[in-house]
């Protein structure tokens, strides 16, 4: 909603505000070996709230368009293996779906962990 109001008013203008934010990233410890989905979970939650405020902040102070870190949720301290937790299963691209339109369907993924997961 934020976004929307914020692009909105930038849209009505010829000018806009742009903040540009940095933070000290929240990571997770360095390992070898991946922490469970929910640890990640947690981590990306902590981050993420960091990152509401500031650009809630940044909304109050007049901007528009808000830059935030590349990695700002996750961190980079990873391995192909130890990243694994923090990534998402994407949809099957053959399959012809919206998910604003649908949100109760489910879909066929390639999974890292399982193979191919079936349509429903």
């Amino acid at each position: 909603a934020v976004f929307a109001l914020a692009a909105l008013q930038a849209l009505a203008s010829d000018t806009f505000i742009a903040a540009v934010y940095e933070h000290a990233v929240i990571l997770p410890d360095a390992t070898d070996e991946p922490v469970s989905p929910d640890e990640a979970l947690a981590l990306m939650n902590r981050n993420m709230d960091v990152l509401e405020g500031a650009i809630k902040e940044a909304t109050q102070q007049g901007a528009h368009i808000i830059v935030t870190p590349e990695d700002g949720i996750y961190g980079w301290l990873f391995t192909r293996e130890t990243i694994y937790p923090y990534l998402e299963d994407i949809p099957d691209p053959a399959v012809n779906w919206i998910p604003c339109t649908d949100p109760t369907r489910q879909w066929a993924v390639h999974t890292r962990r399982t193979g191919r997961l079936p349509l429903r």
